[in-house]
C-alpha cells in the first residue's frame, strides 16, 4: 500500500495548497488523510474530521433529494418546473430534468444575496423574472447554479420546511453524517477550513458564499461523510438511474464525457467513473466513483490551487487500485501556427456575474476576466488576464488557456454567437 501521507504532502507542497485531505473508500476499506494547516493565519492543523466546503459536490445532494421526490410519486422528472413551483418565473417548457442536467438555457451564475432568512430561495427564485434565457431549454449545456437554486425551493415546497432542513432529515441523518452542514454557526462548532487564493496563497476574506446559493453548492462536510454519500449511490438502486448517460459534454476536460442526473461521467481510458467537482471561495473539492472497483477517492482543499494537486493525486490513486490515470489536459500546438490566430474571435463576450473580453495581440489572443455585479462581494481577485493558445483541431475556434504556468490547460470554444468554457455559455455582445 502507498503511503499516501507522504505523497499527499509532497504533492501538496508542489501544488502551494495549504490544508488537505484525501478520502479513499475501496470495497469497505476507509482510508482518510489529513494534510497541513486548516488556516494560515490561525495556524490550525488539519484533522481527518475537518469541515471544506464542497461547492458544487453539493449539487449530487439536492439531485438526490429531488430523485427521492419522484420515487415518492410527488414529482415526475419531466414535470414542467412552473406546474410544481407556478411562481417560478421561468420559461414554462423548462423540466426538471433540464434543471439536473443544466440544460434550461437559464443564464446561471446568478450570486444575490438575499438575505439569510428561511425565505432566500424563494426571493432568489423570484429574481429570475429579469435572468436571460441563453438559450431554448434542452438544446445545449451551460452549466447552471441558479437552475439548482429552482430545485432546492422546489423541494421546500413540496416538504414544507427549508432545504437546510430537508438536507438533514433526507440525508444527514438517515446516514449518520455527524461532520455535514450548511450554515457558518454550524461549521464553527468544528475544525473548518478557510480558503486560501492561488494568486499569492493569503486566506480570503469571506469564508462563505451566500445561503440563496444552498442548493447549489453551500454544503461543508468532511472527508468521511463525503465518502459515506457517495457509498449510498454504489449500494442503493434507487439512484442509479443518475448515473446514466442523459447528456454528452463536448469539452470533454478530465474525461468528462456524459452528465447524469447531476452526476459527471468520466472516461478514464475506457473505465466509466462519475463523480463531480465543487469550488467556492478559494476551496476546492473532488469526488470520483469506480462502480466497478467499488472505488471512491474524494479530495479536500482549502485552496484555488486544489486542481494543480487533485491531478497527480487522482493518477496515483487510481493506477494503484485500477491501473487508470486521471486523463492528460489538452494541450496548446507546439511552435508557430501560421493563421491560428486571427481577429474573428475579437471582443466582448458577457453572461450573468462575468465579462470577458477577447483581444488580439500580435500573433497570440489574450482574454481578460472580470468579475461583475453580484459577485464583486466575494471576488478576491475580479480582474484576471489569461493568454489563449490554439488546439487541435486547427480551426481557429479551438484554445486552450490557463490560470497560471502552474496550472492544467482547459478548453475554449468559440462561435459567431458564444464562447463555451468552464462548462458555460457566454454570448457575444
Amino acid at each position: 500500500m502507498p503511503d499516501w501521507s507522504a505523497r499527499l504532502n509532497e504533492l501538496a507542497v508542489a501544488a502551494e495548497v495549504p490544508g488537505a485531505v484525501l478520502g479513499i473508500w475501496q470495497d469497505g476499506a476507509t482510508t482518510i488523510t489529513p494534510y497541513g494547516l486548516l488556516n494560515t493565519a490561525t495556524g490550525v492543523e488539519t484533522t481527518a474530521d475537518s469541515l471544506f466546503q464542497i461547492g458544487s459536490v453539493s449539487k449530487p445532494w439536492t439531485g438526490t433529494m429531488i430523485v427521492q421526490l419522484a420515487a415518492e410519486g410527488r414529482l415526475q422528472l419531466d414535470d414542467p418546473v412552473v406546474k410544481l413551483l407556478p411562481e417560478a418565473p421561468i420559461d414554462p417548457r423548462i423540466t426538471v430534468r433540464h434543471l439536473l442536467t443544466h440544460t434550461s438555457g437559464v443564464d446561471g451564475d446568478l450570486f444575490t444575496d438575499t438575505g439569510r432568512g428561511d425565505d432566500c430561495l424563494e426571493r432568489y427564485v423570484a429574481l429570475l423574472a429579469d435572468v436571460e434565457q441563453l438559450f431554448e431549454p434542452g438544446t445545449a449545456y451551460s452549466y447552471c447554479n441558479a437552475g439548482f437554486v429552482v430545485l432546492g425551493r422546489l423541494i421546500e415546497v413540496l416538504d414544507g420546511r427549508t432545504w437546510d432542513e430537508s438536507l438533514r432529515t433526507r440525508l444527514v441523518e438517515p446516514l449518520g453524517l455527524t461532520h455535514t452542514v450548511t450554515l457558518p454557526e454550524e461549521a464553527i462548532l468544528y475544525r473548518a477550513a478557510r480558503g486560501h487564493t492561488a494568486e499569492d496563497g493569503s486566506p480570503v476574506k469571506t469564508w462563505q458564499l451566500p445561503r440563496s446559493i444552498g442548493p447549489a453548492g453551500l454544503i461543508a462536510a468532511s472527508a468521511d461523510n463525503l465518502l459515506e454519500f457517495a457509498r449510498m449511490h454504489l449500494d442503493d438502486e434507487k439512484y442509479a438511474g443518475m448515473q446514466e448517460p442523459q447528456v454528452p459534454f463536448a469539452g470533454g476536460i478530465g474525461g468528462f464525457i456524459d452528465l447524469g442526473l447531476t452526476w459527471r461521467i468520466y472516461d478514464w481510458d475506457g473505465r466509466r467513473i462519475f463523480g463531480h467537482d465543487g469550488s467556492t471561495i478559494s476551496q476546492t473539492a473532488f469526488l470520483r466513483v469506480d462502480p466497478e472497483a467499488r472505488l471512491i477517492m474524494c479530495l479536500l482543499t482549502n485552496s484555488g490551487n486544489g486542481t494543480r494537486l487533485f491531478e497527480p493525486l487522482a493518477s496515483e490513486v487510481f493506477q494503484h487500485y485500477v491501473g487508470v490515470s486521471h486523463p492528460a489536459a489538452p494541450q496548446p500546438v507546439d511552435g508557430p501556427v501560421d493563421g491560428a490566430v486571427d481577429d474573428r474571435n475579437v471582443g466582448r463576450y458577457e453572461r450573468a456575474s462575468v465579462r470577458l473580453d477577447v483581444v488580439r495581440r500580435a500573433d497570440r489572443l489574450v482574454l481578460t476576466e472580470q468579475a461583475t455585479g453580484d459577485r464583486l462581494a466575494f471576488a478576491e481577485e475580479p480582474v484576471h488576464e489569461y493568454d489563449v493558445l490554439p488546439t487541435e483541431p486547427l480551426d481557429g475556434d479551438h484554445f486552450v488557456t490557463r490560470y497560471s504556468p502552474e496550472h492544467p490547460w482547459v478548453p475554449l470554444t468559440f462561435t459567431p454567437t458564444h464562447l463555451f468554457t468552464s462548462g458555460r455559455v457566454t454570448p457575444r455582445r
